[in-house]
């Protein structure tokens, strides 16, 4: 756990892990981010994943337990740098800044990540659960707080928590209708033409300031 201006923030540290489990799950995300550079997202498999990173097929299903599994694996460590950039970053999005600035710089850095890494986040999405409208993690908490601090107390913070958190967790962003060659592109490919997503990006980060300024009642 960490704390946001006095609020807990669940970070989902890792169980201390034994030497060998340490090394067999390193392999397997490095062998994970080379299969995705050169074959793309659709082409990772379980079995093929563990001839790659040369260990049995059974060390992949304990420790990813689904295919999905792998890239919520892989999201993870980028999720970790995002949220220290706002448990300890400079304002707006870090500690200090005006409430409803710090709530529109947070939506719209979390825009940016999920949409830089779309592909393994529609991946990371296991068809066998519901879609998730933000549970465990920063963003549910983090949004609460801030509406708090904002002066949107009382009987409606829990419901707009939720519809805010879900404009940003949810299938909003990851059913975005997205041309299928950016989704299976290497995300760590850089061209001199933008990302795909760029329209979105600034579609979406316009529609979030607009929200949530409505929503605390100004203007942009």
């Amino acid at each position: 756990m960490a704390t946001v201006d006095g609020d807990l923030i669940p970070l989902g540290k890792p169980r201390p892990e034994r030497a060998d489990a340490a090394r067999n799950r390193r392999l397997l995300l490095d062998a994970a981010r080379r299969m995705i550079a050169e074959d793309g997202v659709g082409n990772v498999t379980m079995d093929d994943l563990a001839e790659r990173a040369g260990v049995g097929k059974g060390t992949v299903y304990r420790r990813f337990r689904t295919r999905a599994g792998i890239f919520a694996a892989l999201l993870d460590e980028g999720e970790r740098a995002f949220q220290q950039r706002v448990l300890s970053g400079p304002p707006p999005l870090g500690p200090g800044g005006d409430p409803v600035d710090r709530l529109i710089a947070y939506g719209q850095g979390r825009i940016c990540f999920l949409l830089e890494h779309q592909a393994v986040a529609r991946a990371a999405l296991d068809r066998n659960q519901p879609i998730p409208a933000g549970g465990p993690g920063l963003t549910r908490p983090h949004v609460r707080y801030l509406l708090g601090q904002a002066g949107l107390g009382g009987r409606h913070l829990d419901a707009l928590t939720l519809q805010l958190t879900a404009a940003l967790e949810g299938p909003v962003l990851l059913y975005l209708a997205t041309p299928a060659e950016a989704l299976e592109a290497p995300e760590t490919q850089e061209t001199e033409e933008q990302p795909a997503w760029t329209g979105h990006l600034e579609a979406l980060a316009e529609g979030w300031e607009v929200l949530v300024t409505r929503v605390c009642g100004s203007t942009p």
